[in-house]
């Protein structure tokens, strides 16, 4: 790279809700920027949507590096090495298209409604159990995170009965201060984990799509290990945290919260604008060039290091002209990057959609006077990991 980085990373937040402050002044002025990462190294940071969608939709861009980490060490395998067995988020095609196309077919929208039932059943037994032990009670450990990991138990065939592994494990990975022995430690617990989950499968196979993964024969079993893994985390850590800081960012904002139990048919844009607003994977997606490439007029080296930052990308006032800053309920529904874009956008999507849905009518139907239950400047927010989010909510009714 021949421009030397002259700032970092925005990360500090002024407000719980929103992305850094910086990020309008990057996208106005300097929106393919050269910055120095916390952890030293230099790279390029891109900050408006249609930047933001073409360096995640550029094959020119590897994803062999994904997820940027602030604050952790440079120790990850250069572009070069190969990605563990199964990660596929990390892989470019033709790798990654065997993965995807064997993954795509289970989860499909036909499924993902096929599921719904069980998603307001588990939903309804989680309130139900809320409601038993009246307020105050935190909202994460009693609704948030018990619904998502229970759907996705049920979907990969995970026994709900070792969440506490799992969840400790997966809460490890995604801590961005957290050591690289100990983060190894956790990767290597849940893959160990996840490895004898699947000999299980093959001795004795269920209605499940880890069964069903080994059923087709085309993954070795460290691929289904990986691949495992990864929907596990995936499957619960991104929506506990949106049903929680969404609950959250409604109850702070009393007028769209009126104005949606007023109308609940505005729940399917309020989810999409949920997404929109509070955008969780907070710091953004890592690639890395395979060959020079010009972006916005700036020309970006082989090899550099470029983030693709999607909180950033869905308050770009150039995509949406009627303030992007504001949340609104009624917002007509328009394309947003919180679920990337490209050949790595979330498999999951329409789970997520389903499940935020359902937890959220559920939960301001059978607590219409649900609030807060400490001022929202005392929420312990996951400033410091991967997926944003609240550590706890407080609330009674």
């Amino acid at each position: 790279m021949n421009t030397q980085p002259t700032r970092t990373q925005p990360t500090v937040r002024s407000c719980p809700f929103d992305p850094p402050a910086e990020y309008r002044t990057l996208r106005e002025q300097e929106p393919v920027a050269p910055v120095t990462f916390p952890d030293g190294s230099a790279g390029w940071l891109v900050t408006r949507y249609d930047d933001v969608r073409t360096v995640l939709a550029d094959p020119r861009f590897s994803a062999q590096r994904t997820i940027l980490r602030p604050g952790a060490a440079e120790t990850d395998p250069a572009p070069a090495q190969s990605p563990p067995p199964g990660l596929f988020i990390m892989m470019d095609a033709p790798e990654h298209t065997r993965f995807r196309r064997l993954l795509t077919g289970q989860f499909t929208v036909r499924r993902m409604r096929q599921l719904t039932p069980a998603v307001e059943r588990i939903v309804t037994e989680r309130l139900d159990a809320m409601a038993a032990a009246e307020g105050p009670v935190d909202l994460v450990q009693a609704f948030a995170l018990p619904v998502p990991s229970l759907v996705i138990c049920e979907l990969l065939g995970v026994p709900y009965a070792d969440r506490e592994e799992f969840q400790r494990n997966s809460a490890t990975i995604v801590r961005l201060d957290a050591g690289l022995e100990e983060v190894q430690q956790a990767q290597a617990a849940m893959r160990g984990y996840l490895y004898q989950l699947v000999l299980a499968k093959r001795e004795k196979p269920a209605d499940d799509i880890l069964s069903e993964l080994v059923r087709s024969g085309e993954l070795t079993d460290e691929e289904l290990a990986g691949v495992g893994v990864l929907l596990l985390i995936a499957g619960h850590e991104t929506t506990a945290n949106m049903i929680a800081l969404s609950t959250m960012c409604l109850l702070n904002n009393p007028e769209q919260l009126a104005a949606l139990r007023a109308d609940p048919s505005l729940m399917d844009g309020t989810v999409e604008e949920l997404l929109r607003y509070l955008t969780v994977v907070q710091f953004g997606v890592r690639r890395t060039a395979l060959e020079d490439v010009e972006l916005d007029g700036r020309r970006i080296g082989k090899g550099s290091i470029v983030v693709a930052a999607l909180a950033s990308g869905n308050r770009d006032a150039a995509h949406l002209a009627d303030d992007p800053e504001r949340l609104d309920v009624a917002r007509p529904q328009s394309p947003h990057l919180a679920f990337g874009h490209g050949i790595h956008q979330c498999l999951g999507q329409q789970l997520a959609r389903a499940e935020m849905k359902a937890a959220l009518s559920a939960l301001l139907d059978r607590f219409p006077t649900l609030r807060l239950a400490v001022p929202v400047e005392q929420v312990p927010m996951r400033d410091n990991m991967l997926v944003y989010g609240v550590h706890e909510l407080p609330v009674t009714w």
